[in-house]
């Protein structure tokens, strides 16, 4: 049951990565009917990010009032509805307030589908359970960019948009036949259904009462403490907050989103000026993505959050100066190798970068305010992908690529100091240790992975 959970609320990702990617391959085809200015144009762009700002600042509170699974069912609704009204739309504004609706989904699914996912999940496959919501955003992604290879006709980007619903309906047909998490029933003080819970998602047979009690024990330490924003500025609780909202900081600011949004523009920058080039190209990136999260899942539970942060914050910076590098001296460097460079880096980005801020997110908070606590990470990612997607055109118009992408660059630099310093490792410890870890008052950065049992 614990997998088929992951895969219904993963669509959640699905679904982000499907309205992300959709609109660069549909834009060219949309303008045909709906000339649109630079402004007009970056706004809509930018319209799923600021929805999702919207969504994921409402997020904490209603998770934790109504519970993971019903939001998640009103945020697959809103994502069918949606899509529908995108196909649908007559003039720019209505796609503008479409593309609103979907990004509210995205904000409050992003910041309740992992922590569902986290809070049914075992110990020993928890990272991976919840970077199936970063695959699935990769997956999104790429069949999005795909759809741009076959739905190739004038007025086709109304079939693209409609797709979008039915993965909707599917994720909210899916939610009917699952559970609540455990972890939210044990703090509304439903421990028998709580027990249900977990026995439906461990199967039948299998002994509960171990971990339950353990949930059981950490909700009634913290009963009668505040669940409310204002608790994240505790000083044993902002530590996790500092991880949280900067892990996501870093993330949009390594240039992620501008590369998914823009990629066709950023071939032609780069110096490909064939249409055919450009969209395989950027199949070629939705791909990598896609195939290296996958990797991802395999080496977050047995690497380790740690490392895997700093080799990916190491590849991102690199491939990004070689790109700016290939940009300024192009009779140096073959246009191949910013194809190459662009590959390495979505690499680098998406066995690391990518999914981490999300597991981590769902992992680092305590239960009384977990729900507020992810709302406020996602606002952080929310708010700076808007900001990127935002303001690329104009600094691709303004500064030009290459020196762009030497900021990104010098930022993911950042990320490596900032992981060294700042984050701590959680993989192989329970929710409820890494609570207890971060309220001893002691640094957050010295939590480690357990050692491993010696054979006896």
């Amino acid at each position: 049951m614990i997998y088929f959970l992951a895969s219904i609320a993963a669509i959640a990702g699905f679904l982000f990565g499907y309205d992300e990617g959709v609109i660069a391959v549909a834009r060219p085809l949309l303008e045909k009917d709906f000339p649109m200015t630079p402004l007009v144009g970056g706004f809509m762009t930018a319209a799923v990010p600021l929805g999702a700002l919207v969504g994921a600042s409402l997020a904490g509170r209603i998770t934790d009032r109504y519970g993971r699974r019903r939001v998640l069912m009103a945020a697959a609704a809103l994502f069918a509805v949606g899509a529908l009204i995108a196909a649908g739309m007559t003039a720019t504004w209505i796609l503008v307030a479409a593309r609103l609706v979907l990004g509210l989904a995205i904000g409050v699914a992003a910041v309740t589908a992992p922590l569902y996912i986290a809070e049914a999940a075992p110990l020993a496959i928890r990272g991976a359970l919840v970077s199936t919501y970063q695959l699935a955003i990769t997956f999104g992604i790429l069949v999005s960019y795909l759809s741009g290879l076959v739905i190739t006709g004038d007025g086709d980007w109304r079939a693209m948009f409609a797709l979008g619903a039915v993965p909707g309906v599917l994720f909210l047909i899916g939610l009917i036949f699952l559970p609540e998490s455990p972890r939210w029933l044990v703090l509304r003080g439903w421990s028998d259904k709580a027990r249900s819970s977990l026995q439906h998602l461990r199967g039948a047979g299998t002994p509960v009462e171990p971990e339950l009690d353990e949930i059981v024990r950490t909700a009634r330490a913290e009963a009668g403490q505040k669940h409310s924003y204002a608790a994240l500025l505790a000083p044993t609780i902002r530590p996790a907050l500092i991880v949280g909202m900067g892990l996501f900081f870093l993330q949009q600011l390594s240039g992620i989103n501008a590369v998914i949004y823009y990629a066709p523009e950023i071939f032609h920058h780069a110096g490909f000026d064939s249409g055919k080039t450009q969209v395989l190209a950027t199949i070629g990136v939705g791909t990598v993505n896609f195939v290296t999260t996958i990797l991802a899942m395999y080496l977050i539970d047995r690497m380790g959050r740690r490392p895997l942060l700093v080799l990916g914050f190491v590849g991102t910076a690199a491939t990004m100066l070689l790109i700016a590098f290939a940009v300024l001296n192009p009779a140096l460097v073959p246009d191949w190798v910013v194809i190459v460079a662009l590959l390495l880096y979505i690499a680098s980005f998406a066995i690391s970068i990518g999914p981490l801020p999300h597991v981590m997110m769902s992992e680092i908070f305590p239960l009384n305010v977990r729900g507020p606590g992810m709302s406020m990470a996602s606002i952080s990612n929310w708010g700076f992908n808007f900001l990127v997607v935002f303001a690329f055109p104009l600094m691709l118009a303004g500064v030009g690529l290459a020196f762009t992408f030497t900021i990104f660059a010098i930022i993911c630099i950042g990320g490596i100091l900032f992981t060294l310093a700042r984050v701590p490792e959680t993989t192989g410890i329970s929710l409820e240790a890494i609570e207890a870890h971060l309220k001893s008052g002691r640094p957050f950065v010295s939590l480690r992975r357990p050692a491993p049992a010696s054979a006896t």
